[in-house]
């Protein structure tokens, strides 16, 4: 246990600028006084850890030092492979592309023998089997390299209503949610941080115009928002049909399941009040009812309505 914290700890220096003691501790459920003896154990060991003082305080490893390939195992390299190649699936980028072949020449001949004759056993890929991705890949390609220029760009954005409306922001970032690729961005028009679905964006124009960093981090706006879609927040509680069960543990997870007495299936989840939100109840059909709220559960059952008097108005026709 204590080489694992070691190289624990080691491996969190490396990866991070600096951190102290007591997150350390936290970290790996240890006392300061082992934190202390296991910094001291390392730097013996050749590792040159340097200490701070003072309010941005901490430890951390000497900016020259370089860790060796031999403390990365093959089945190390096997998984940082297929996790770049399934990014680069829909990211056409060139510098993915040249560290996918940095990746692989740390690969020996062996390795890559193995590789051959066993085949993958695991695979991501953010392209979707059934389509509703990206019309233009480029246009990912093209954000990223904004978001690092700094430069500004602009688009038509539509909406799950259908309403398009032109944007003009000052990109942050790239996140792959669920199953889409977002954009982070300052919008000018809203004067505030927002999210873009990139499968919605068209007319992307790349601007000459660079822009001051705001001091705003994907990380932060991803911890704020907590969801991608926006709207105030709605606490609903769902009963869905037994036979749909499988769908449901996958869209919500067993913890947040209780089974009824009669083997009905009762949830609790909170989603913004938005048209995602009753598309998302409306796709069970018959095999779910909103319980609470009463709103939510009147403008599903009217929703319900003006379907069956589209049919009805069909029959007749």
């Amino acid at each position: 246990m204590k080489i694992q914290r070691l190289l624990g700890i080691t491996m969190m220096l490396l990866s991070q600028r600096r951190v102290n003691a007591q997150t350390l501790a936290d970290k790996f459920e240890v006392s300061l006084r082992t934190i202390y003896r296991d910094l001291e154990t390392i730097n013996i060991a050749g590792i040159p850890i340097v200490s701070y003082t003072g309010n941005d305080g901490g430890y951390e490893i000497l900016e020259q030092f370089r860790i060796d390939r031999q403390i990365v195992t093959f089945d190390d390299l096997q998984s940082i492979l297929i996790a770049l190649k399934g990014v680069q699936s829909s990211l056409a980028d060139q510098e993915l592309n040249a560290l996918l072949t940095k990746i692989k020449a740390l690969v020996s001949r062996s390795e890559q023998k193995q590789m051959e004759e066993t085949g993958e056993t695991l695979m991501f890929d953010t392209n979707l089997w059934h389509g509703g991705g990206l019309k233009d890949k480029s246009i990912l390609a093209s954000i990223r390299q904004a978001s690092k220029n700094r430069s500004v760009v602009s688009f038509l954005y539509t909406n799950t209503e259908g309403n398009g409306e032109q944007r003009e922001v000052e990109p942050i970032g790239l996140a792959w949610k669920g199953y889409a690729w977002y954009l982070y961005a300052y919008c000018r028009l809203r004067e505030d941080y927002r999210t873009f679905r990139l499968s919605r964006v068209s007319g992307l124009r790349v601007h000459l115009e660079p822009f001051k960093n705001r001091g705003v981090r994907m990380e932060e706006l991803d911890a704020r928002w907590g969801n991608q879609e926006t709207g105030p927040l709605v606490h609903l509680l769902l009963r869905f049909d037994s036979r749909v069960r499988v769908r449901v543990e996958e869209a919500f997870g067993l913890d947040k399941i209780v089974v009824d007495h009669d083997g009905s299936l009762l949830v609790r989840v909170s989603y913004p009040d938005n048209h995602w939100m009753y598309g998302m109840i409306l796709g069970y059909g018959p095999d779910v009812r909103v319980l609470e709220p009463a709103f939510v559960a009147e403008k599903i059952k009217k929703q319900g309505e003006r379907i069956v008097d589209i049919y009805a108005k069909g029959d007749r026709e």
